[in-house]
């Protein structure tokens, strides 16, 4: 049967998002009896011990909708930042809190300035809003926010950047990003995505809800639950900003979007005892990052310094060969095709398995 409907040609032409292989995707197609999976910088440690009671306790509520505007939540993290509780709002991972801004923000023709290489979404997002993507080379694998502040114009709307940035994990200091929006017209809505923020040591970076939010009414942060909380597959994220601009970016959300037991979760993972838990568990992660940048750099590959849970190996043309090799041994990566390869920081075990495999350059 021919389908007759056809959809729209700039969504006809977008390429599918490719997510890192699971373990055991891998494991079967390379005839292994078990692989590590280091592709998605997802956390190897599973939510935080404390959290997991309140998880079961939330699960006896599925037969119920959960609350649309999370406004527990809302005001728990609220609290915690020190703002308004209509400064706040919740999404499907801070991804989702993205497309969101997409659809209230862009529109035909506008254009969407953000460095690149960076998070892959961004050009999809911009290809389906039919807006034009301004993509502002890295420097070192870090951001020129100067050439981002120049590359903005009067048909700019959004300037997304991400900090540490995915996939090389690098960051913007806070004066330079005070710096850029002082630079640009209040009507740009300026996305500082902090997906990785707990795991950034880098003295230049400050908390922007307290540093940048209280000057720039354009400004609006994201954060995610996925990462340093290991709650990736709840998919909670937050964003905070001027109360205008979170009320633009609820305006667009599906109803229910963020479910009672992810809800349930978060909330626990903000309790005190959970925070001690997430304290020593990012000092693990981050001394681990140390280490296994070492120990590469030892081995003679090339690693950008890094601010999140994982690492950029600037390798090129050899990402591809390098990913195989890699996943032939049971180690999945992810790959950048002619880039290079990005391996997230799991436990200390699956850490010595990966630099074992990957051997000398």
């Amino acid at each position: 049967m021919l389908v007759s409907g056809k959809p729209r040609a700039v969504v006809d032409s977008l390429p599918q998002y490719k997510p890192g292989k699971s373990a055991a995707q891998s494991a079967a197609d390379n005839q292994l009896n078990e692989a590590i999976k280091l592709a998605s910088n997802e956390s190897s440690y599973g939510p935080l011990p404390s959290v997991l009671d309140a998880v079961a306790d939330g699960a006896k509520l599925l037969n119920r909708y959960p609350d649309h505007r999370g406004e527990a939540l809302r005001v728990a993290i609220s609290e915690r930042q020190g703002v308004s509780p209509d400064q706040v709002t919740i999404g499907c991972g801070s991804v989702g809190l993205l497309q969101q801004a997409f659809t209230a923000y862009v529109g035909a023709g506008d254009e969407v300035v953000y460095p690149w290489r960076s998070f892959e979404v961004h050009p999809i997002f911009s290809a389906i809003a039919e807006a034009k993507p301004v993509m502002v080379p890295l420097t070192d694998q870090a951001f020129d926010l100067d050439a981002v502040a120049k590359a903005v114009n009067e048909r700019t709307k959004l300037v997304i950047l991400s900090t540490p940035n995915n996939p090389t994990g690098t960051v913007c200091g806070t004066q330079d990003l005070n710096n850029l929006l002082d630079s640009v017209s209040d009507d740009v809505v300026v996305i500082i995505d902090e997906a990785y923020l707990e795991f950034v040591t880098d003295d230049s970076v400050k908390d922007p809800v307290s540093e940048i939010l209280p000057h720039h009414d354009n400004a609006v942060v994201f954060r995610t639950f996925s990462k340093a909380y290991g709650l990736a597959n709840l998919r909670v994220g937050y964003a905070l900003g001027h109360s205008e601009v979170i009320g633009a970016i609820d305006k667009v959300a599906l109803p229910f979007l963020v479910n009672g037991v992810a809800q349930t979760a978060v909330l626990a993972s903000l309790d005190s005892v959970a925070e001690n838990e997430l304290r020593d568990r990012v000092a693990e992660v981050v001394s681990e990052r140390e280490r296994v940048r070492e120990k590469l750099l030892e081995l003679g590959w090339p690693v950008t310094p890094s601010q999140a849970n994982f690492l950029w190996l600037p390798v090129e043309a050899q990402a591809g060969p390098l990913f195989q090799r890699l996943e032939s041994k049971g180690i999945v990566t992810r790959p950048f095709e002619n880039e290079g390869l990005r391996v997230t920081i799991g436990k200390p075990e699956e850490n010595d398995r990966f630099i074992q495999a990957i051997g000398s350059k």
